[in-house]
């Protein structure tokens, strides 16, 4: 794969991931969204699909890592840095675009429910934005250390799963077979421990669309939760070495 393929694939999927990912998060929390209130299970298989779609989009390209945490584990894995580079810049890049078609899609949505007073007054605890969850990731109960290692734990069942579940030929990123067993295993990761901090498992996810909140032209959005914001950095970043260095003891 080509500079060019890696960077065009990882920001194409990551886009696409984010806009399904985040879209459903925006549809079950917007006023006037039509799946308002349509609960955790619809957010959980929302982003499973989204990581199908993008996977299968994009895995001829790129091999559809769509996430920092898995390219450092590939990395680890196979011991070649070159292209990590590349994979990062795509993946942010990918990630800010598909928030910003998010605020696109759901653009009167969001004016509706920033503009009501009783809507934007539904924040999560201690959380500075009423609408922060449809962009990023914030724990209900904020505990540095737990929050930190849900999102470690979270991220190296993700990173082992990509590991061993169907590679594609080139050994770069997820094969067909493993695409759709990994969109299980995030919908599986969101049902089983995405309550604590909804789940980032995925530093560009989370990281990009914090950016475009930031940056948006919001009514009465509130701040981006920044004090919080390296936590679904570095926690799966921390996990998919963890996964990398638990593959290469034990199925190596």
């Amino acid at each position: 794969m080509s500079s060019s393929d890696i960077f065009l694939g990882e920001t194409i999927g990551t886009a696409v991931l984010i806009l399904l990912g985040g879209g459903v998060c925006a549809a079950v929390t917007l006023k006037s969204s039509k799946a308002r209130n349509a609960g955790w299970l619809a957010i959980a298989f929302g982003w499973g699909f989204a990581v199908m779609t993008a996977v299968y989009m994009t895995a001829s390209l790129s091999g559809a890592h769509l996430n920092p945490a898995v390219t450092v584990g590939i990395a680890i894995k196979d011991g070649e840095w070159g292209n990590v580079p590349v994979y990062l810049a795509g993946q942010m890049l990918g990630a800010m675009i598909g928030a910003a078609l998010v605020w696109v899609a759901y653009y009167g949505q969001f004016q509706a429910h920033l503009t009501d007073p009783e809507a934007a007054g539904e924040k999560p605890i201690e959380g500075p934005g009423p609408v922060l969850g449809t962009f990023s990731t914030g724990p209900e109960i904020r505990n540095t250390w737990q929050n930190l290692a849900t999102e470690i734990i979270g991220t190296v069942v993700l990173v082992l799963a990509v590991l061993t579940q169907g590679l594609n030929d080139s050994g770069k990123g997820l094969g067909v077979l493993g695409a759709l067993i990994t969109a299980f295993v995030v919908v599986s990761i969101g049902l089983s421990l995405g309550g604590p901090t909804g789940y980032a498992i995925n530093p560009a996810r989370d990281l990009g669309p914090r950016i475009v909140h930031a940056l948006l032209p919001l009514p009465n959005k509130g701040g981006s939760d920044w004090s919080y914001a390296w936590i679904p950095v570095v926690g799966p970043l921390i996990g998919g070495a963890v996964a990398a260095g638990i593959y290469n003891i034990a199925f190596a």
